[in-house]
């Protein structure tokens, strides 16, 4: 009998890839975020026909704002942000998760979180913070599910067969330590109750802690982490290494350096010190640098492969995400200077740049990322229709274009009736003309967000479609590191 006839021994499971979670983390991310988008198309209806609240206090616009804040962040990007991470730190590290019932844990451990914000928010149980609304048991919750998330993120690499660790690696740490310093400090407070406790800070110092946690939780969950699945499936999509890999070294540590200080931007004209609010505004700005260094190497990442984009739907998502983030980290900054401060704060402007960044940047992808993981984890090659993904892209991407042009809009109209005065110093505007001006913007806004929704139903479709023609999941063996 020849070598090549001699029977092979089944992969012991010590020899494959620890990909059950990742599976389990990809599916909820389907799932939630057409959970998250449903309630974000029931808010923008009632923004144009308040009524439909039905005087039912749990179906609130209060109540369902929150909801749909966590649902789209941290059950939607969160899950995104399991399922690529736990993927990437095997498939760079060439080991698998050091633990199969602690990646359990973490799974089930956040499915948890989530449910009960779904059972809490709507009951109007909640800190009132935003990004952080939470009630405190389900904060400590939330730390000890991401304390075995880092542990198995960390031990993973820890064990890892390569001495180099890949800059995807980077970010993904990043981001889960920064969190976990972001959600403790922030989520300090007394308990009266269960259900109730007083914050630790109070007045200015309360506010400014908030917002160093609020608009981290962007710098680092929705902007660090989703660069992490950028520098990974980009390239991988692609064919070629990250167009340069020292700037993505670059990118990564002045990204980390300057984020954190940008969060007093979000306090001008208010009781905070003027020190604060100028550095807050001048980090901003210098911000723009990383994050457009960033988002370049991404995008040049397919030089000399630019046929993709018309060839290659998946490829289409990223790089338009990449697109995206461009903008928001422009607008951002842009937003942050006092004096368009002052006309843009508090209006729509700032609806659309949240959600040009959120359903165009993080939303696309992770929708991009997993479109690529589920046929992975399936034994398949691609999705089952990949005309559906294009479909479902060209959806997704006229109704972020159609959101936030309708919140610019409305935005920039509301900064410049609430600023107009007549010649003896009275308002121009009354308040009732300023939301008679905003109503057609916002019937513009519903229809995207159903454009959105629609979209999502088709990645639903094209999800069970995919796992119906495959066998189920499959067992990837643990590749060999090309050099040590």
């Amino acid at each position: 009998m020849s070598p090549q006839e001699l029977p092979t021994a089944p992969a012991r499971k010590a020899d494959t890839y620890s990909d059950k979670v990742v599976m389990q983390f990809s599916i909820m991310t389907v799932v939630w975020g057409f959970v998250g988008m449903l309630v974000g198309v029931i808010l923008a209806a009632q923004m144009y026909w308040p009524a439909l609240n039905f005087d039912t206090p749990w179906l609130s616009f209060g109540r369902l704002r929150p909801l749909h804040t966590n649902a789209v962040i941290f059950a939607f990007g969160g899950c995104a942000l399991f399922a690529t991470s736990l993927y990437v730190v095997q498939r760079t590290c060439h080991v698998r998760l050091i633990s199969d019932k602690l990646a359990a844990f973490v799974f089930w451990g956040w499915q948890a979180v989530i449910v009960a914000a779904v059972v809490t928010l709507p009951l109007g149980l909640t800190q009132g913070k935003e990004y952080a609304e939470l009630i405190w048991p389900i904060d400590v919750l939330i730390t000890v599910v991401w304390v075995a998330y880092a542990v198995l993120f960390f031990g993973t690499i820890a064990k890892r067969k390569v001495a180099h660790i890949y800059v995807a690696n980077w970010f993904f740490g990043a981001f889960i330590i920064a969190v976990a310093v972001l959600h403790i400090v922030n989520s300090l407070a007394l308990p009266t109750s269960w259900t109730h406790s007083y914050p630790i800070y109070a007045g200015a110092v309360d506010a400014m802690v908030q917002w160093w946690y609020g608009h981290n939780a962007v710098g680092f969950f929705l902007t660090a982490g989703f660069l992490g699945i950028m520098y990974y499936f980009v390239p991988k999509r692609a064919g070629r290494p990250i167009y340069s890999y020292r700037l993505s070294i670059v990118h990564f540590w002045s990204l980390i350096a300057i984020y954190m200080w940008a969060g007093p931007h979000h306090l001008l004209f208010t009781a905070i010190p003027d020190w604060a609010q100028n550095l807050g505004v001048v980090f901003s700005l210098v911000l723009l640098a990383p994050s457009w260094g960033g988002a370049i190497n991404g995008i040049m990442t397919l030089s000399g492969v630019w046929h993709l984009l018309r060839t290659d739907p998946i490829i289409k998502w990223l790089i338009v995400s990449l697109s995206f983030y461009m903008m928001s980290t422009f607008e951002g900054p842009m937003l942050s200077i006092k004096t368009v401060n002052a006309l843009a704060h508090y209006s729509d402007w700032v609806i659309g740049h949240v959600h040009s960044g959120a359903l165009g940047w993080v939303a696309m992808i992770s929708i991009g990322a997993i479109y690529m993981l589920i046929p992975k984890m399936v034994g398949l090659k691609d999705m089952a229709s990949m005309r559906l993904v294009d479909v479902h892209f060209w959806m997704h991407t006229i109704g972020v274009l159609v959101y936030a042009v309708s919140m610019w809009i409305s935005g920039i109209g509301q900064g410049l009736m609430s600023r107009a005065t007549n010649v003896d110093g009275t308002l121009t505007y009354t308040w009732t003309e300023i939301v008679v001006f905003t109503y057609p913007y916002y019937l513009m806004r519903l229809a995207a967000g159903l454009i959105i929704l629609a979209g999502m139903v088709v990645m639903i479709v094209n999800v069970v479609r995919t796992v119906r023609q495959s066998r189920g999941m499959v067992d990837t063996p643990v590749l060999a590191p090309a050099h040590a």
